[in-house]
């Protein structure tokens, strides 16, 4: 049974993205480990942003500074 858990910022990720995340990711766990999808568990935790840190710094005050994690 396996069992993946993604942890992200709570940042606007909309529900048509998460059930893209839960349907990729169940796939490859399908197509890569030959496991059942019907017992395959995704879970998506949304985290505050002053709740998570790096490098010192809240992700709150890195945004607020400019600094994401977006794609150029």
């Amino acid at each position: 049974m396996p069992y993946v858990k993604i942890e992200l910022t709570r940042e606007g990720v909309t529900r048509g993205q998460k059930q893209e995340l839960i349907s990729g990711i169940t796939n490859l766990i399908t197509n890569v480990l030959n496991k059942d999808p019907h017992l395959t568990h995704i879970v998506i935790q949304e985290i505050d942003l002053d709740d998570w840190g790096y490098a010192g710094e809240q992700v709150s005050v890195l945004r607020e500074k400019g600094i994401t994690a977006n794609k150029k």
